[in-house]
């Protein structure tokens, strides 16, 4: 039987102490300060939830055998990244099986990752031929500092995202880059479909963030947002298939927005964010 880390008892953004309250069906409790969103219940270590069943069935149900899909996301995340930034050098926190650093080591970036599931560290390494380590994130000694540090759909894993973040500002150079992605609690579908929006997964999400939280978050630990926006899921879908499996989604960005569009400036599932490390 797997042990649990115990939930926030106050607000991780503005440390009111209430607990907040209960919404989305109590699967979430939402700060009455600040609005922040968090799961309610309780959910084992990183190092024990995110095991080989989470990649083949749990999770992901296709993640190791889907490696055209990986390639599709991966590639897609690179062109964002290389829209802002050129780095040299780049470390990605939680890599899983590697796909985005084979594809940024092919664009010719010295490019390394760390990543909490051995299974997933392991197929990135045997696999993909890509130097991962297996660790948390939080605890990983980084040597050099790197030109970048990239995190997707990470952060609302972590069981402390101030020490996740502490730990990225550490492995920066001077000024240099931070890209995040993540969940967007304030989407236009996830007000549309509430408890039943894919991206509230609360048996391995623990934080649910908002454009305005984000920002603070980075804000408050040492970095400052230079860019920021949001794309729909299907930005990523490779197959028509995933289209019509994922047919309420579409609807309620349509919606919102009136247009197949795949970006928005606040309203898209996912969202997307540049920082840069600020010294004080």
């Amino acid at each position: 039987m797997r042990s649990a880390e115990k939930v926030a008892t106050g607000c991780l953004l503005c440390g009111d102490g209430s607990g907040g309250r209960p919404v989305t069906d109590g699967l979430l409790r939402r700060c009455d300060t600040c609005q922040f969103v968090w799961t309610a219940s309780d959910l084992p270590p990183p190092e024990q939830l995110y095991d080989r069943a989470y990649y083949e069935t749990d999770g992901y149900q296709d993640y190791f055998t889907s490696a055209g899909q990986r390639r599709y996301e991966s590639a897609r995340r690179l062109r964002w990244l290389r829209s802002r930034v050129r780095p040299a050098t780049l470390l990605e926190a939680g890599s899983a099986g590697g796909y985005f650093l084979r594809a940024a080591r092919d664009a010719g970036i010295d490019a390394r990752g760390v990543e909490v599931s051995e299974a997933a560290a392991s197929f990135a390494r045997e696999q993909l031929g890509v130097p991962v380590r297996t660790d948390r994130f939080e605890d990983h000694r980084p040597g050099a500092p790197v030109d970048a540090v990239c995190a997707f759909h990470v952060l609302e894993h972590v069981t402390d995202p101030r020490r996740f973040l502490a730990a990225a500002r550490a492995a920066l150079r001077p000024d240099g880059w931070l890209a995040l992605e993540v969940p967007n609690i304030a989407s236009a579908a996830a007000r549309r479909l509430g408890s039943a929006w894919p991206a509230i997964a609360p048996d391995y999400h623990r934080w649910h963030f908002t454009p305005h939280s984000l920002a603070r978050l980075l804000a408050e630990s040492g970095f400052r947002v230079v860019g920021q926006d949001t794309v729909f899921s299907r930005f990523y879908w490779r197959a028509p298939a995933r289209l019509r499996q994922a047919r309420n989604l579409v609807v309620a960005d349509f919606a919102a927005c009136r247009s197949l569009q795949v970006s928005h400036p606040t309203l898209g599932d996912l969202l997307r964010v540049f920082a840069r490390r600020e010294d004080r």
